[in-house]
């Protein structure tokens, strides 16, 4: 097992090669787990929590696209083959990072550090996921949709979490960009290719994903850097983080001014998008002068609200006005 290491003094980086393996492999299984505990793992495993907010962004790209609202087939099977995708994904992130999820308190309880699914039933699961999501959307939808979600997710797996998570405090920049493929699955859904606006939304969600994950790390700092992971608050301090930020959080501002202007919203999305953003960034700033992991956490929480507020404003102004 490879494991990097992070110098308290100097902030820098190393890798160490580890050879014992990981707490969770051996695929023992608590003999106590009741089948229904294990369906629920099984469903643990997909992180429900995090492919809700993927599809919060989806169905707003689909009415983008269409103008209106598609039909309620093609949003049940793109939903359906997101969920999938989004799941494997997840799945197969378990399994990887099975050795830090033993590690970190809040993610000590997870199916596999809980020993309620084997290491090898879940990697497999993930992938039946996978294949099971691309031939459903390919056949219900398009091959463009089914690219786009297969590459999501073999771009969360292999660039994010096995090349990225572990070596760099840029490792969510880079790979969040996974999290903002789904606006590009619902508009191809509709659309069978991808537009410029959908590109903005792609943009528009790339550059919250920092700020919003960033957040988390200030909160659970001492965590990622007992499992060596190097989020950017365990190698650059809080301050340097916050400052980051406030970065972003201009950047989100700019990228979702161009797309009203690509993607031909009204006054209602731009209303929405000012006082979304307003927020945001005075919540940024707020944290930046005063990086407490209270702060941090409540930014966090906002931030959610904030991308499901402002795709909602996308839909009611494409449905109303």
């Amino acid at each position: 097992m490879r494991r990097l290491i992070v110098s308290e003094t100097t902030g820098t980086l190393s890798i160490e090669e580890q050879l014992a393996p990981a707490p969770s492999d051996g695929g023992i299984v608590d003999p106590t787990v009741s089948p229904k505990e294990k369906i629920l793992a099984y469903v643990a495993l997909t992180k429900p929590r995090i492919i809700e907010l993927l599809l919060v962004t989806t169905i707003p790209a689909m009415i983008v696209a269409a103008r209106g609202m598609p039909s309620l087939s093609l949003i049940f099977w793109t939903l359906l083959g997101g969920t999938l995708a989004a799941g494997g994904a997840n799945t197969i992130n378990c399994y990887v990072d099975r050795d830090i999820d033993q590690i970190m308190a809040r993610t000590r309880r997870r199916p596999l550090p809980m020993h309620r699914v084997a290491p090898r039933n879940a990697l497999v699961f993930g992938l039946v996921l996978g294949v099971v999501a691309f031939g459903q959307l390919w056949a219900t939808v398009n091959l463009m949709s089914a690219v786009l979600a297969i590459g999501a997710l073999l771009f969360y797996v292999l660039v994010y979490t096995l090349l990225l998570k572990r070596s760099t405090p840029q490792n969510i920049v880079i790979g969040g960009a996974a999290g903002a493929v789904p606006v590009l699955v619902g508009w191809s859904a509709v659309t069978g290719e991808v537009g410029l606006p959908a590109l903005a939304m792609f943009g528009i969600i790339f550059y919250w994903t920092p700020p919003h994950f960033w957040a988390l790390a200030m909160k659970y700092e001492s965590q990622y850097k007992a499992a060596n992971v190097p989020m950017m608050p365990v190698v650059y301090g809080r301050e340097e983080t916050a400052k980051h930020i406030v970065l972003y959080s201009f950047l989100l501002f700019a990228m979702c001014l161009v797309f009203f202007s690509v993607g031909r919203m009204g006054v209602l999305y731009l209303a929405a998008a000012l006082v979304l953003n307003g927020v945001f960034i005075a919540g940024a700033v707020r944290l930046w002068r005063n990086p407490t992991t209270k702060i941090a956490w409540g930014f966090f929480r906002g931030s959610i609200y904030y991308l499901a507020l402002l795709f909602g404003a996308m839909a009611i102004d494409q449905l109303i006005f």
